[in-house]
């Protein structure tokens, strides 16, 4: 059984992961379709700078966000200037950290289905006048989306056990940024590790489901 403090770390971990999911998507889209279809300069150098919070230390990438979203930082500091908004220590900050941790999971999961897809198909719809919008509307992405629904699950359940870059840019306030993996961490640091075990419990538990069905959606993705 969870107490109602604990309700709380899920409900914000639930509203950060899904906030993350957004900022993932609309990019990514976008994004795994040009790395996909598309040669041009510089291409190699995008690729890689996508993939970088998968091996970069997560505290490294919130030390990043924290430069770029503190009062005195370039994006931050102008937040600060033209809207009186400070963006640290919010669960916005928090969503943006776990978009950014998981954005390469989404990004490679709908990339690669959308390379499965054959380009024969997409050349055919074009013989026949259709523009390129067109064609990833009715032709890739309908084709690719088993590996788009597989990527956002994935990435929405990075986004839910973010920790590292999260705990830099929003702190660790409870009922405002504290998650479920901030809420375990300040259990454990007060040595109450037996409290932590309903936590543990279920974030492991949709964790698992998460994955387990984006597995599912991936495998029925794969052309036969």
């Amino acid at each position: 059984m969870l107490s109602p403090v604990e309700w709380t770390a899920l409900a914000v971990s639930l509203k950060v992961a899904s906030a993350a999911l957004v900022l993932m998507v609309v990019p990514g889209v976008p994004l795994a379709w040009l790395l996909a279809r598309r040669e041009f300069p510089g291409r190699l150098f995008l690729d890689a700078s996508t993939s970088l919070p998968l091996v970069l230390p997560p505290v490294v990438t919130g030390y990043l966000l924290l430069w770029l979203l503190a009062p005195a930082g370039p994006v931050g500091g102008w937040l600060h200037r033209r809207l009186g908004f400070d963006l640290v220590f919010t669960w916005q900050a928090a969503a943006i950290a776990a978009a950014v941790v998981a954005f390469p999971l989404f990004l490679r999961t709908f990339r690669t289905a959308i390379e499965s897809v054959d380009r024969g198909l997409e050349e055919a719809a074009a013989n026949l006048g259709a523009s390129p919008w067109r064609i990833f509307a009715t032709v890739t992405f309908p084709l690719a989306r088993h590996g788009f629904v597989a990527g956002a699950l994935l990435g929405f359940s990075r986004a839910l056990g973010e920790f590292g870059a999260t705990i830099l840019v929003a702190g660790n306030i409870p009922g405002r940024t504290q998650t479920i993996p901030l809420a375990i961490f300040s259990l454990t640091n007060s040595r109450e590790l037996s409290a932590a075990w309903p936590l543990v419990i279920t974030v492991s538990t949709l964790s698992f489901i998460l994955v387990a069905v984006a597995d599912r959606s991936s495998r029925r993705g794969r052309p036969r």
